[in-house]
């Protein structure tokens, strides 16, 4: 393979962008958790929940910081080093990244003080109001940010003149066949990622008997509220899959190893796919599922990859992996979570012995595993696109930088990786002390300020 400066290009996106979507996935989660912790604090009058929030609150904070510090790269990168995907696109793209800014962004910029410092400073409806908001930000983040990555997979509303990109229909640009499933799912990843952090940091305090009120009620909330997330998650990804088989057939064909159009297809647990061969090595399947799934018929036709000529498949070994990767943690949840609720209901949740035990260790150890599921998705959705940017409508190969040169794209590739990696073990490091940090159950606000506004304190 000849190493160019798009192969580079490309991989620096990649790592730059897998590196950054880790923190908008948390961001969305914890915006949420922090309204509904928040809310159930003003409901309950339990200190427990306030405390709660200001304990999330400051790891939204130093999250929230990593998003906005690794998002800004990516901008540039796009125009540096993609420049004629820049010129093609620009004007479908620019306003949706910059409506992304002007609504998203300031929104969460102007509220987010508040939320973070001003707890004794202004009046709880106030308060609460300005976390409402921070929350509903990263909503309409992931919807511009979202949209704009759908219209590359499923473009509408555009006409093209000698190449270039020109808007005909903005509602069917943002509303493109591919934007409600992708964003749903993409929201709920969020939310499950989220409720499992939170379920491994309940799990700790209680396995190590530190804050048993905060782990406790911690570790209750972040269970039901997976049990309910994982198997919603699920069907969201098979009302996404079908999607994609409706619009993207060659990328579902990569997903499950299938190379032949034919009746029956098996579904594949494990296969080594062979792209130069145009086969699997190696195959165990389960008759006929794979055209029940896709079909909802035991002998449903499912197209397969010779449909097309081989420079339009994508990497078939990359996207397998990665789908299986992904459903399989999925599962994995789905049973962690269930198993959660059993315990809860059988009063033994909070029981640090015997299987249970087991069970809380295997939460702690699961906690991470949501991020893990979100970049095995991500490269699931853009490795199967390939060989298109903008799909059946522009070449990954034609959308490189003309002026760049492999050496500078290598100088900085190294340098973004040194940089990403000390800051991610950093990151990881600073989160992790936060999460075992005491969490007090203080006094409520005396707050004169509650008093001078007439509320109870």
């Amino acid at each position: 393979m000849e190493i160019t400066a798009l192969l580079l290009s490309r991989i620096q996106f990649g790592l730059t962008i897998g590196f950054h979507i880790l923190f908008p996935t948390l961001t969305i989660g914890l915006a949420l958790l922090l309204i509904a912790h928040e809310g159930l604090w003003l409901a309950t009058k339990r200190a427990i929940y306030r405390e709660s929030c200001r304990f999330w609150a400051r790891i939204f904070a130093v999250n929230f910081g990593m998003g906005v510090v690794s998002g800004v790269v990516l901008s540039y990168e796009i125009g540096t080093n993609f420049a004629a995907f820049s010129e093609a696109t620009g004007n479908v793209l620019g306003p949706l990244f910059s409506y992304e800014v002007l609504t998203a962004f300031f929104l969460e910029a102007g509220f987010l003080g508040i939320m973070l410092f001003g707890w004794d400073r202004v009046p709880r409806w106030l308060h609460f109001f300005s976390t409402v908001m921070v929350g509903i930000g990263t909503l309409i983040s992931a919807f511009w940010i979202l949209a704009a990555n759908s219209w590359m997979h499923t473009p509408a509303g555009f006409s093209m003149q000698d190449g270039v990109f020109f808007v005909e229909d903005w509602w069917a640009i943002v509303f493109n066949p591919s934007f409600p499933y992708r964003y749903a799912h993409m929201i709920c990843a969020s939310l499950l990622t989220t409720a499992f952090v939170a379920a491994g940091v309940g799990a700790w305090h209680v396995l190590n008997h530190k804050q048993a009120e905060f782990g406790r009620m911690t570790l209750r909330l972040a269970v039901l509220t997976a049990a309910l997330l994982a198997p919603l998650q699920i069907l969201l990804g098979d009302l996404h899959g079908l999607n994609t088989l409706e619009h993207q057939p060659m990328k579902v064909a990569a997903m499950e190893g299938h190379w032949n159009t034919d009746t029956g297809v098996p579904l594949l647990l494990f296969a080594i796919p062979d792209q130069a061969a145009e086969t699997n090595h190696f195959e165990i399947g389960i008759p006929e599922i794979t055209s029940l799934i896709l079909t909802h018929d035991l002998d449903g036709e499912v197209k397969g990859l010779t449909e097309v000529p081989p420079e339009d498949r994508p990497p078939v070994a990359p996207v397998f992996w990665a789908f299986r990767v992904m459903v399989g943690i999925g599962v994995l949840f789905l049973l962690l979570a269930w198993s959660g609720v059993v315990q809860l209901l059988r009063g033994r949740l909070y029981d640090g012995a015997g299987l249970n035990r087991h069970l809380l260790r295997g939460l702690i150890l699961a906690s991470p595993l949501g991020f893990v599921a979100v970049i095995a998705g991500w490269l699931v959705t853009e490795i199967g696109r390939q060989p298109w940017v903008v799909y059946g409508l522009m070449r990954t190969a034609d959308s490189g930088s003309a002026t760049v040169t492999a050496a500078e794209v290598a100088t900085s590739l190294s340098l973004f990786s040194i940089i990403y990696s000390v800051l991610l073990v950093v990151f990881v490091f600073v989160v992790l002390r936060m999460m075992r940090t005491a969490v007090g159950t203080g006094p409520q606000p005396s707050d004169n300020t509650a008093a001078a506004q007439g509320q109870p304190a």
